[in-house]
C-alpha cells in the first residue's frame, strides 16, 4: 500500500495539500473537527438565509484557477464568478464616500479628482505592485521557508530590494500620495494581513494590484462554493474526508508521528502527518514537550492578526443603495489600530465593515430580504461578553443608518454574534484570533513558524500560521508548498 498521509483540518490549506498529495500517489485522509468543511470558510443556512462564516473577498482569481487547472478542471465547473462594480464603497462621512470602480480608466479619474496629478504616481505604484505580485506569487510565496537559504535563488535574491522588503507600507504610500483618503484606500488591503501599514513590508502593495487591477469577485451561491469545489477535486483524487472528528492525541516514537486519536477514540496510524489546523493548539496542546519546536514564551511573543466581532444578519426587507462591500472609515484609523496592536482594548470609536452578498446574489436570502454581515476588527485575547457585543451592534447600526437613511434594527429577523470565544471553540484559535499570524517584517517568509517540524521527521504544517501567511490564496499555496516539500523529503513508495 502507498504511504498514508493524515491531514488535520479541511480548510483551504488542508484540502489543497490533500489534493496534491493524492494526485502524487499518497493515500490521504483528512480529519476535520467540525461537521462542515472549510474551517473559517464554513457556511450555515437558517430561515432561508445562507451565511458564509468567514472570508468574503475574492481576490487573486488566478490562484484559485491554477489550483483547479492543476487537476484538469476549471473554477467555472464548480462555481460562477461575477466581478463587482463598484468593487466596494469606502465611507468617510455621511456625505463623504468613495465607490472604488472596477475599470482602470475610472480609477485614474478618481485619483485625479481627489489629488490632481496623482495618476502618474498611481501608474508607478501599480506597475511596482504588479512586479511584486508576479515575483511574489510565482517565486517568493512558493518557498517553504526552511531558512534564509530558500531565498538564495538568484532570481529572488536580485529582487529583494525591488520587492521593498525593508520598506514599510505606510512610508511607501506617503512618498507617492498626499490625500488622506487615497492613503487610506491604498493602505486598506494590508489590513487583511493582520498588521498596521507601518509594520507591514511594502512588498505587500502586491495586494493593491490584486485589488485595483485584478478586481474584486464573488462566486454565486457564496464563498463556500470554493470549498465545495476543492473538496470535490480532493475526493476525485481519492482523498477520504472524515468530518466531526477532532484530533485529541498524537502518538510519537523515535522522532516520528505514529498515529493520531480522535475524540471518539478512533486511532489512525499514519506515515506522514500534516497539521492544517491551528498550529499553536496542535503543537502546544497535542504534542509532548519533547516534540515541540517552540516554547509558550515564543508563541506569546508572536504578533497575532486581529480577531473580529461578527454579526450574521437576516433582514425582512431590501436595503436600497447598499453595496456588496462597504468599509466604514468614518473614524480615526490610527486610534483603532492602536487599540488593536499597541494597547489592546475594546475600541471607543471603531472602523468596521458591512458585507451584503444578497445585493449581488439574491439566492442567499429569501425573496425581498437582505443577507448581511458586520465585521469589527478587534485585538486578540480580549474579554468578550454579551453586553459589549450589544454595545457594538448598536454602534454599527447607528452609523449604518446615517449612511442608508434608516435603522435596520426593526427589520432584523435573524441575528447571530460571533467573536473570540467562538473562534476558540470552533477552531482552537490561539488567543481567539480570526486571521492567524500578522505579516510583519519579523514574521515574514523564513521568520514564520516552520512549515516542517525539526523534531518529528514526518510532521508538516500548512495554513495561516505558517508560510506564506493568512488569506485564502496564501492558504491554498501553503497546502501546495507543504505537499511539494513532503514529496521531496518522503517520496511515496509502494
Amino acid at each position: 500500500m502507498n504511504t498514508q498521509v493524515t491531514i488535520v483540518g479541511a480548510g483551504f490549506a488542508g484540502l489543497s495539500a490533500a489534493a496534491y498529495l493524492a494526485r502524487d500517489g499518497y493515500r490521504v485522509r483528512i480529519l476535520e473537527k467540525n461537521e462542515g468543511l472549510g474551517g473559517r470558510a464554513r457556511q450555515f443556512e437558517v430561515e432561508g438565509y445562507t451565511f458564509d462564516m468567514g472570508p468574503s473577498w475574492y481576490w487573486m482569481p488566478e490562484v484559485f484557477e491554477q489550483f483547479f487547472t492543476d487537476f484538469g478542471s476549471r473554477a467555472a465547473e464548480h462555481y460562477e464568478l461575477v466581478r463587482l462594480d463598484p468593487s466596494y464603497e469606502v465611507v468617510f462621512g455621511v456625505e463623504d464616500r468613495i465607490e472604488v470602480p472596477a475599470t482602470t480608466q475610472e480609477l485614474f479619474a478618481l485619483f485625479e479628482e481627489l489629488e490632481p496629478g496623482s495618476s502618474a504616481n498611481l501608474q508607478k505604484f501599480l506597475d511596482e505592485a504588479e512586479y511584486k505580485y508576479r515575483v511574489g506569487i510565482n517565486e517568493f510565496v512558493q518557498k517553504p521557508g526552511h531558512s534564509i537559504l530558500d531565498f538564495a535563488d538568484v532570481r529572488v535574491f536580485k529582487s529583494v530590494f525591488k520587492l521593498q522588503m525593508l520598506t514599510d507600507m505606510a512610508t511607501y504610500v506617503r512618498r507617492l500620495f498626499k490625500h488622506p483618503q487615497l492613503i487610506q484606500l491604498l493602505e486598506f488591503p494590508v489590513l487583511f494581513l493582520g498588521a498596521t501599514p507601518a509594520n507591514t513590508p511594502a512588498l505587500y502593495s502586491l495586494m493593491n494590484y490584486a485589488d485595483l487591477k485584478l478586481g474584486t469577485w464573488y462566486p454565486l451561491g457564496g464563498m463556500h462554493k470554493i470549498i465545495a469545489g476543492m473538496a470535490a477535486v480532493a475526493r476525485g483524487q481519492g482523498v477520504e474526508i472524515v468530518s466531526g472528528s477532532a484530533v485529541e492525541k498524537v502518538t510519537t516514537a523515535n522522532g516520528e508521528v505514529q498515529s493520531v486519536t480522535t475524540a471518539d477514540g478512533t486511532v489512525y496510524p499514519t506515515d506522514i502527518l500534516v497539521c492544517a489546523a491551528d498550529y499553536h493548539h496542535f503543537e502546544q496542546e497535542l504534542l509532548a514537550p519533547r516534540d515541540r519546536m517552540y516554547s509558550a514564551d515564543y508563541w506569546q511573543g508572536r504578533t497575532m492578526a486581529p480577531s473580529s466581532l461578527l454579526f450574521y444578519i437576516g433582514l425582512d426587507r431590501r436595503v436600497p443603495g447598499l453595496h456588496h462591500h462597504t468599509l466604514f472609515f468614518d473614524a480615526d484609523f490610527n486610534r483603532h489600530a492602536h487599540d488593536i496592536y499597541e494597547e489592546p482594548v475594546w475600541p471607543e470609536d471603531p472602523l468596521f465593515y458591512v458585507c451584503a452578498p444578497s445585493v449581488t446574489d439574491p439566492s442567499v436570502a429569501p425573496a425581498g430580504c437582505e443577507n448581511m454581515f458586520f465585521l469589527l476588527p478587534l485585538a486578540s485575547d480580549l474579554d468578550d461578553n454579551a453586553e459589549r457585543r450589544e454595545h457594538y451592534w448598536n454602534l454599527m447600526c447607528e452609523r449604518l443608518a446615517r449612511r442608508i437613511g434608516f435603522d435596520i434594527r426593526p427589520h432584523v429577523v435573524y441575528r447571530r454574534g460571533y467573536a473570540h470565544r467562538e473562534f476558540r471553540e470552533d477552531y482552537n484559535a490561539y488567543r481567539g484570533n480570526a486571521y492567524g499570524l500578522a505579516n510583519t517584517l519579523r514574521q515574514t517568509a523564513f521568520l514564520k513558524p516552520k512549515l516542517r517540524s525539526k523534531k518529528l521527521r514526518n510532521l508538516w504544517y500548512a495554513g495561516q500560521l505558517t508560510t506564506p501567511g493568512p488569506g485564502m490564496p496564501p492558504s491554498i499555496i501553503s497546502g501546495e508548498v507543504a505537499a511539494r516539500d513532503i514529496k521531496r523529503a518522503l517520496p511515496v513508495h509502494a
